[in-house]
């Protein structure tokens, strides 16, 4: 009986740090942004744009913070300590991730006026997906055991650092296999294909995610992996279009839905969208 007390009251010390944690991450990204009024643009402004890339932004961070809760314990102390070093790192990472993905994937316009003055949905959209591939990543990063030279916290930067760089690789990849350039459509307030986009960059960080998430061995498997897996997702992501064009949207082209329609098909970019994700999900379940 003493042993279930214990558990349970371990468990709610772990659920009530996470959230002090979460609560850590939405202050951290004011830091960040020292010049967005969160609470105006939600609740006054009624801002859909920012409300997406926002919500984006919580979910990416509760997997990040789930990279320092999940895992066997070492003992209550040693378990927040952990809890407490790897979710500050992780709330960091994923705040400058954000300033990256800004500046490298859409780097063609203002990604902050897009979203505040002109409330573009689309680029909120493809704002929050880079949040959740980022979580994804940091979620891998951290979550594994073992380290290479340099600790433990190194290795999880580095993991970070080859996750962002794949993730600008993605963003290139996905624009080349599509019939239109994704940076002119997004600033023409065109949702679908921001949502097509956020399908593809979430279904290639889950397979960044399931590479790094392994026990730390060597960085010659952890590349092999990462090789392995992202190779695997490139291939798949206009198998996944096609597939998309021909057997989910029958007698219909995914590409006049998206673009050449008066009011762009949201739609058929969601089908498409799941079509990245959930092939990704069963790659990894056959990898």
């Amino acid at each position: 009986m003493i042993s279930i007390v214990d558990g349970i009251l371990a468990t709610l010390i772990y659920i009530l740090a996470s959230f002090v944690l979460f609560l850590i991450g939405k202050y951290v990204y004011q830091i960040f942004h020292p010049k967005v009024k969160v609470g105006w643009e939600l609740v006054e402004n009624d801002n859909l744009a920012f409300a997406i890339a926002h919500v984006g932004y919580f979910v990416g961070l509760l997997l990040a913070i789930g990279s320092a809760v999940m895992g066997e314990s070492d003992g209550l102390v040693n378990d927040l300590i952990d809890i407490g070093v790897y979710g500050l790192l992780s709330v960091v990472l994923l705040n400058l991730s954000l300033i990256v993905n800004d500046k490298l994937i859409l780097s063609s316009f203002d990604i902050k006026k897009e979203i505040l003055e002109d409330r573009n949905v689309g680029t909120g959209v493809i704002e929050a997906a880079n949040a959740i591939a980022t979580g994804l990543i940091v979620l891998g990063a951290i979550h594994g055991e073992g380290f290479g030279a340099g600790g433990p916290i190194i290795t999880a930067i580095i993991y970070w650092l080859i996750g962002m760089v794949i993730l600008f690789i993605t963003a290139k990849v996905y624009n080349w296999i599509t019939p239109y350039d994704i940076h002119e459509h997004i600033e023409k307030d065109n949702v679908a294909v921001g949502v097509g986009y956020a399908g593809a960059v979430i279904g290639i960080a889950n397979l960044i995610r399931n590479a790094l998430m392994h026990d730390f061995e060597s960085w010659y498997i952890t590349l092999e992996d990462l090789a392995f897996n992202i190779t695997v997702g490139f291939i798949f992501l206009p198998i996944a279009r096609y597939m998309t064009d021909k057997i989910l949207l029958p007698g219909q082209k995914l590409t006049d839905e998206i673009i050449n329609q008066e009011h762009p098909n949201v739609g058929a970019a969601l089908v498409e969208a799941f079509a990245y994700i959930g092939g990704s999900m069963l790659i990894v379940w056959a990898l």
